[in-house]
């Protein structure tokens, strides 16, 4: 690898928010650099057709440019978008969104305004790695580095929300005494609403004592639910307070609901995003006291409870057994009635599914990364006017949405939301009706 500089015209943006430029017949992809910029950069990698850089200067900056607020924004890859300004940011977000819909021959009749909230201090979970460096004779705590394993060194977050950014020095500080601070590689910690917090601290060997102790009194000082992990999920156990239950929670004012949720339980990581989220999902989807509504990868209930309580009746379907209880956990809790809830892989056939042999009027899905192609294939046999699809990735996104063109859907409108400013991370929905005839 050369050990050189060089300068070079930036003509594009990768995924990853990197720059792209070509010098000597290679495509280079540049950190830092962003399109329209003359940059002089210093490689990183070198090959006969392709090479990688850093910048280290930026000659001719771009209009798009901005400061970013984070100090630790050159090696910690929690965040690759800091330098762009917030309007590009989404609008490079929403060019993606229509290229994949673009290669799937998919267009939709409408763009939906980009649906933004607060750009900082927005992320209510994180997981942190963490790991003792002897040489440095102290703890990281933080996400990695760019492009490599290694943990950066962080004291602070500009978005977490504040009470997890401050917890960052506090966790090195304590992890710092304990015998068994080599053999602790994570922590991950969640805020509910009311500045409650918990934390999960996983441990590769079992904590001493005294190690154990010392981190109940950490959580007492802090006020925080502490969690022990020795092994797999199954081995996460309360530690402090002990004979309490196992719940934060987050409010949906809008629909006057309290939902429970496990430090655990997959939950939207923007608090308010999600909300603005909910609403846009219900606006489009319209559901009335006349509607038989299916919720499909519906979680904890974050849209079912809030659908039910405008459709006569809603069915949620979700992977996991524990997330069923979940859901109707949440609609006890909020005294809703009007739905139920049932365990099935989305990805199998539907065959013995009772759930799944009825009709219904209006859908919405909200898949994982990887999308909801298999449970598409087959919506046609619930004869629904009206899907909703709330996607977290693009590219799949596109894809699903070939699928129900194809099945006699047309695509009505569709629009990104910046579920997590400052990354690359695309969030999407789109609305589909059914043709008539």
């Amino acid at each position: 690898m050369r050990d050189t500089t060089a300068t070079v015209e930036i003509t594009g943006l990768s995924e990853d928010g990197r720059g792209i430029g070509h010098l000597e017949g290679r495509e280079l992809i540049i950190d830092g650099a962003l399109p329209g910029e003359t940059v002089r950069f210093r490689y990183t990698s070198v090959r006969e057709t392709r090479g990688q850089g850093v910048t280290e200067e930026v000659i001719t900056p771009s209009s798009i440019r901005s400061a970013p607020r984070c100090p630790h924004v050159t090696i910690c890859a929690g965040c690759t978008y800091q330098h762009i300004n917030s309007e590009a940011q989404i609008e490079d977000k929403q060019a993606r969104l229509a290229r994949y819909l673009d290669q799937h021959n998919v267009a939709p009749l409408q763009w939906l305004p980009p649906l933004q909230s607060e750009v900082w201090h927005y992320r209510r979970r994180a997981r942190l790695g963490v790991r003792y460096v002897d040489k440095k004779e102290k703890t990281l705590v933080g996400f990695h580095e760019k492009r490599n394993r290694y943990i950066a060194e962080i004291d602070s977050c500009s978005v977490l929300v504040p009470e997890l950014s401050d917890l960052i020095g506090e966790l090195k500080a304590v992890i710092d005494t304990l015998a068994c601070r080599r053999t602790i590689p994570q922590v991950e910690a969640s805020a509910g609403d009311g500045g409650r917090i918990a934390i999960i601290v996983r441990h590769l060997e079992d904590l001493p004592a005294d190690d154990r102790d010392k981190l109940i009194a950490f959580a007492q000082k802090l006020q925080l639910e502490l969690y022990l992990q020795s092994g797999g999920l199954e081995t996460v156990k309360k530690a402090w307070p002990e004979a309490t239950p196992e719940r934060l929670s987050y409010t949906l004012p809008e629909y006057d609901l309290e939902l429970l949720f496990h430090p655990l339980d997959f939950l939207q990581v923007n608090a308010d995003l999600n909300r603005r989220m909910i609403d846009l999902a219900l606006s489009l989807l319209a559901p009335t006291k006349d509607d038989r509504v299916l919720d499909l990868f519906c979680g904890l209930g974050n849209f079912t409870l809030p659908i039910a309580r405008r459709a006569g009746y809603v069915v949620g379907v979700e992977g996991s057994e524990a997330m069923v209880s979940r859901g109707y956990e949440n609609a006890r809790h909020n005294n809703i009635t009007n739905v139920e809830f049932h365990a099935h892989d989305l990805t199998k056939e539907l065959v013995g599914a009772g759930w799944a042999q009825t009709g219904f009027t209006k859908i919405l899905i909200d898949p994982p990364r990887s999308g909801a192609l298999e449970i598409v294939k087959e919506i046609a046999r619930f004869k629904a006017d009206r899907i909703v699809y709330v996607s977290c990735n693009p590219e799949t996104l596109a894809r699903d949405a070939g699928q129900l063109v194809a099945l006699g859907y047309k695509l009505i409108s569709v629009g990104v939301m910046d579920m997590f400013p400052h990354t690359t991370h695309v969030e999407s929905i789109a609305l589909f009706e059914k043709e008539e005839g």
